[in-house]
Formats: structure tokens, C-alpha cells, sequence
């Protein structure tokens, strides 16, 4: 029997203090809390239903924009994006007059507290479904880091394991299918089998949740399977605790069309030309949203109209925020830097985006499921050992998802 470390380690200014048991953060991508309460009515949902009951579970705030890149990176370190620095998957870099990918840690200013948990002794693993998590999430770490996507690449040198598939037991899956999150938590079931890893954080992508609404059959079993793993790692003693990076609403009028606002448009239309609208959205995995999502950044080059602008644009339908850089700043916990000079929100029903020639919705693989906004911010927390006086009071409170690996980690019995 393998001795695990109940070494304490800090991270960001918090202090962890771990079991000897198995300890296991799932970031289920994508998840509005509706997918666990339909899936669990229909009695499909085993495990994180007997989670509920035995520890707890309940909604937490997650980070802005409703993003993954944003999201993730928050739950790693523990910390808003004013302070680990990753606002989107894209951004414009003003410095370099660029618009970047943000997948890269060069971009990370916080401690990774997987990093540190692998310092203190800890037999540390990250698997992601996407590759472009990757390299964030194993920022400094000395440990096992893997996505589902490229599993048939790893390599000990890099990765920090090889032969993925085969222990396994499963092919390197096809990013837009199910078993790209069903193999991110078979893997995290097999490294807890095998002793290979005793501190997991597993990040499952939203595929499905892009393409089909919590009660079609797809969901469903796709739900249902998920659950099973989680099951899996249950029976072996783990702690395991259970958050998303954001939900996911449907983005479409009421024939079933897409409802976009091209906010670069309507302001060149409006104001003539000088903008450049970004969307955080943006990343290589097209078929999920289109590059359209629910909060776009602004960059507009005649700083006196910026005030005319930001009322015009909060008066349009559609649209349910805007904010200009000191509000984004203090109350959408942006990093100065590297956010625009408006922020804009949209609705429920709604996504923003660039210009339609930025958006290829024909890449959709199903109807517009998104997310981004305000309406994504909240989303469910789940832990499977019931919670310490001192964190029923946090819970009780305004908890927040990259609370995650604290409340899983400190806050149970």
C-alpha cells in the first residue's frame, strides 16, 4: 500500500491541508446545474446523487467571461482572473499589437497549486480532455499531465507517463464525441488503481453540452456514463469534489436560428470605423460555439466617445451589460492589461460576436448552445464528504468554483 502525503502546502496565499485519502477535483465543462438535476430525475445519475445526500451540494460563482481557459485556470490557482491573468482564450495583446491565443502559461501570473501540491509529496495528475489546457494547468508541476485529446503522445519525458492507451484501456478519442470526458475520468480512475497519482484534477470538455440540451437521450447517457466513472473512483476511497467552468444556455430566436449580435458591425454602423471587437470565445474547437459567445471585449481608438458609446451600446436589445475598464476591472475581476476599453454582456438567449465573416456557423455541429456571460456565471458544486462546520458557513455564503480544491481539500469531515 502506497503512503500518501499529508503534507500541508500554500498556493496564492492559502493554505492547504490534505487526507491520506485519494483526493480528486472534476471540472465537468460546460455543465449547467439543469444537467445533474434531469439526468438525476430520470435515475441516471447514481453516484453524484448519493454524493449529494452523503456531502454536499449546492451553486457557486464561477469566474468571467464564463470561459474555460478563464474558469480552469482560476480553479488551478484559486484565484480571480484579475490575479492569475488569463481573461479569455483570446485576447489582444496591446503591446504587440496581436491577437494571441492564450493557452500558453507565459500568460499565467499565479502559483499553480497542483504545483505546489506535487512539491509537498503529493503524486500529482492533471488530465485534460483538451490539449489546449494543458500546458496552464501543469504550469511548474512535477507530476502526470495528459490530455485526452493527443493521450497517444504522451511521453514520461514530457508527460510524465507513456503507454497511455494501453493502461488505460481505451483509443486516443475524437475530440467532438462523448468519450473524450469519459476518457479523462477513466484515466483518473486507472492512475488512483494503479498508485500512479493520489491528487487529481480532471477537466472534461463541453462537446456535448454544446450540442445537445440536458433532456435529449444523448445527454443522458452521456451523463449516466460519466457518473459510472465517478463511481469507480468513489469506491476506491476517494474525496472527490465536482464543479463546471461554466453553463451553457441555447442562443437562438424562437424559429431556432441563431440569435448573434455582430458588435463590431452595429458600432461601425453606428459611429463609423475605429473598433476592434474581440471574442474571448475563440479557440480552435469550432464546432462547439462558432467563435460566438455571450461577452465580447472592445478596443476603441477615439477615447472621448467612450462614454457616448458605452450608453448607446447598453441600450441595445440584446445586450445586458457594458462596462468600461475600471468597472470591468473591480467588478468583472478583470486583469487591467489585458481587457479592452468596454465590456460587453449579452442575454440569456443571446451571443455577441465580431463580423459575420469571423463566424462560421456552418461548422456547428447542432443547434448554438454558448456561454460567456452572466447567465453561465453560476453553476453547480458537489463534494462527497459532507463539509466542516466552517465550510457550511462558506457555503453558505457567495462560494465560488475555483473554491473547489479548498472545499474538497479543507472543507470535509
Amino acid at each position: 500500500m502506497n503512503t500518501i502525503s499529508t503534507n500541508s502546502f500554500q498556493a496564492n496565499g492559502k493554505t492547504y491541508r490534505p487526507s491520506n485519502k485519494p483526493i480528486v477535483v472534476i471540472c465537468i465543462d460546460g455543465s449547467a446545474d439543469e444537467y445533474l438535476d434531469v439526468t438525476a430525475a430520470h435515475g441516471r445519475l447514481k453516484a453524484l446523487t448519493h454524493m449529494s445526500k452523503t456531502g454536499y451540494r449546492g451553486m457557486v460563482r464561477g469566474a468571467l467571461p464564463s470561459f474555460t481557459n478563464v474558469n480552469n485556470s482560476s480553479i488551478v490557482t484559486g484565484v480571480s482572473p484579475a490575479v492569475h491573468g488569463i481573461c479569455g482564450n483570446f485576447f489582444y495583446d496591446t503591446t504587440k499589437d496581436e491577437e494571441v491565443m492564450m493557452n500558453s502559461a507565459e500568460y499565467l501570473r499565479a502559483e499553480n497549486l497542483l504545483a505546489a501540491a506535487a512539491n509537498a509529496g503529493r503524486k500529482v495528475a492533471v488530465v485534460t480532455a483538451k490539449e489546449k489546457l494543458r500546458d496552464i494547468l501543469s504550469h511548474k508541476l512535477t507530476g502526470i499531465a495528459i490530455s485526452a485529446e493527443k493521450a497517444n503522445q504522451a511521453k514520461i519525458e514530457t508527460h510524465g507517463i507513456d503507454d497511455v492507451e494501453a493502461k488505460v484501456g481505451y483509443h486516443t478519442p475524437i475530440i467532438y464525441s462523448p468519450e473524450a470526458s469519459l476518457f479523462v475520468l477513466r484515466a483518473g480512475t486507472t492512475l488512483i488503481q494503479q498508485g500512479l497519482a493520489d491528487f487529481l484534477y480532471l477537466s472534461l470538455t463541453d462537446y456535448m453540452q454544446h450540442t445537445y440540451a440536458p433532456d435529449t437521450e444523448e445527454s443522458l447517457a452521456f451523463y449516466e456514463e460519466m457518473d459510472k466513472e465517478i463511481g469507480k473512483m468513489l469506491e476506491l476511497g476517494a474525496v472527490i469534489g465536482a464543479t463546471a467552468d461554466h453553463g451553457m444556455n441555447a442562443k437562438i430566436k424562437s424559429d431556432g436560428s441563431p440569435n448573434v449580435l455582430y458588435v463590431e458591425d452595429m458600432l461601425e454602423q453606428q459611429f463609423g470605423s475605429g473598433f476592434r471587437v474581440i471574442c474571448p470565445i475563440t479557440d480552435p474547437y469550432v464546432k462547439h460555439h462558432g467563435a460566438l459567445g455571450s461577452y465580447v471585449v472592445v478596443h476603441v481608438d477615439d477615447k472621448s466617445r467612450l462614454e457616448e458609446i458605452k450608453t448607446w451600446l447598453s441600450l441595445q436589445p440584446g445586450i445586458t451589460e457594458v462596462h468600461d475598464r475600471l468597472s470591468a476591472v473591480r467588478n468583472l475581476e478583470q486583469p487591467e492589461d489585458r481587457t479592452g476599453d468596454l465590456v460587453v454582456l449579452s442575454g440569456r438567449d443571446v451571443v455577441v460576436g465580431r463580423r459575420p465573416q469571423y463566424h462560421n456557423l456552418a461548422a456547428l455541429d447542432g443547434t448554438l448552445r454558448s456561454h460567456g456571460g452572466r447567465y453561465e456565471e453560476m453553476v453547480p458544486m458537489v463534494i462527497s464528504h459532507s463539509l466542516n462546520s466552517e465550510y457550511r458557513i462558506k457555503a453558505a455564503g457567495d462560494p465560488r468554483n475555483f473554491d473547489i480544491f479548498d472545499f474538497t481539500v479543507n472543507g470535509t469531515h
